[in-house]
């Protein structure tokens, strides 16, 4: 048996594409991830600086809100009294992001489209919602009117988003929890390679191996066992590259995040044996399948949109239990955000119980194969 894995893994290693794209791909995509959002949590916003222009009727509150903005802890605005001219020759030069009108009802003049630029917009707007519940604060309590003034220009972050087990959470994280889930499915393409060496009618190596005494289930194991290690090696170097390269914040284990890799290897692997071993079908037909279907998982657990995943819970929660990719994604969100053991574990045995059902299924059906001449 030792003897076999050990060949199988040579063949592996020299088949350029087995090796390659499994490995590589994931990394490169995982660094265009990293550059196009992975640190956006932990910028530094430099302070936007604004003109305020004072009118006659000059909204009186909206500069008492500038002037609590302004003097937060966050230093989210510089504001500097101009005339409007002289604002709007700063604007024009690119001194300042905006210019703030402030009459009966203030109003924002910007030059162009950016964060700075949004930033003011938000300042506009949260004053705008609160003297809108000012009004009807008047209408409906009026003895919390100051109450209601003070509470309003006392900005403080009331609210924190934590998760359950007290972790801050990235939304991006998904991205790199799916990209993982990625990686292991990608396993089905070394997992279809070891089943194509099964078949004696696509390659002269398989009818060689068909016809030797060699137990199929001795041969089919040792294929799933090489594969799986070159499979699991893969995704080790993709978690090691995030974790210690691009410096991710993978806070879970790395014991519990290697056992979830391990299961996550061993389906994908199992996958593209199974989806090998069905008929008659070409080749190109059985890569197409195991490419969509590894491609459909990856989408739905949230590769291309972070919110995917909470998408299809809401509405088909039944496809977050089967697919592969959604429960590994989700076991990575177990130990690193949720800290949810109980469902963690249960990630993990449904992994288990679709490969052994893979595995089986794979076995039957080259069982059954029988050639009339080889």
């Amino acid at each position: 048996m030792l003897h076999l894995i050990k060949y199988n893994l040579l063949v592996k290693l020299k088949n350029f594409g087995t090796t390659f794209w499994p490995l590589v791909f994931p990394i490169l995509l995982g660094t265009m991830f990293y550059f196009a959002f992975g640190n956006i949590n932990d910028a530094d916003f430099a302070t936007v600086s604004v003109a305020v222009v004072r009118q006659e009727k000059a909204d009186t509150l909206f500069l008492m809100f500038l002037d609590q903005v302004e003097n937060n802890a966050d230093q989210l605005i510089s504001t500097k009294e101009l005339t409007y001219d002289e604002a709007c020759s700063q604007l024009e030069n690119e001194q300042i992001s905006g210019i703030y009108v402030v009459g009966e009802t203030p109003s924002l003049t910007v030059s162009a489209s950016g964060i700075p630029q949004s930033i003011l917009q938000s300042v506009l707007s949260s004053y705008e919602t609160g003297k809108t519940t000012i009004r009807t604060i008047v209408r409906t309590h009026p003895s919390g009117l100051w109450a209601g003034i003070r509470q309003m220009l006392n900005r403080q972050e009331f609210l924190t988003e934590v998760s359950l087990g007290g972790r801050t959470i990235n939304g991006n994280a998904q991205f790199f929890y799916a990209l993982i889930a990625m990686a292991c499915l990608y396993g089905c393409f070394i997992g279809f390679g070891s089943a194509v060496s099964l078949q004696a009618n696509i390659t002269a190596l398989a009818a060689r191996r068909c016809v030797t005494p060699t137990h199929k289930l001795k041969l089919i194991l040792s294929e799933q066992i090489s594969a799986f290690l070159l499979g699991y090696f893969d995704v080790i170097v993709l978690l090691l590259y995030l974790r210690y390269i691009l410096k991710l914040d993978f806070e879970g284990q790395i014991g519990r995040m290697l056992l979830i890799s391990f299961l996550g290897s061993l389906i994908g692997v199992s996958m593209g044996i199974f989806v090998g071993s069905l008929g008659k079908m070409k080749e190109g037909i059985k890569i197409g399948i195991i490419l969509g279907i590894s491609m459909v998982c990856s989408f739905l657990s949230g590769l291309m949109n972070n919110t995917m995943k909470d998408l299809v819970e809401k509405n088909a929660p039944f496809l977050n239990r089967i697919n592969p990719a959604a429960l590994i994604s989700d076991a990575f969100y177990c130990i690193n955000v949720y800290d949810d053991m109980g469902r963690y574990y249960r990630n993990l045995i449904t992994l288990a119980l679709m490969s052994v059902l893979l595995v089986t299924a794979s076995f039957l059906l080259i069982r059954r194969e029988s050639y009339d001449s080889i």
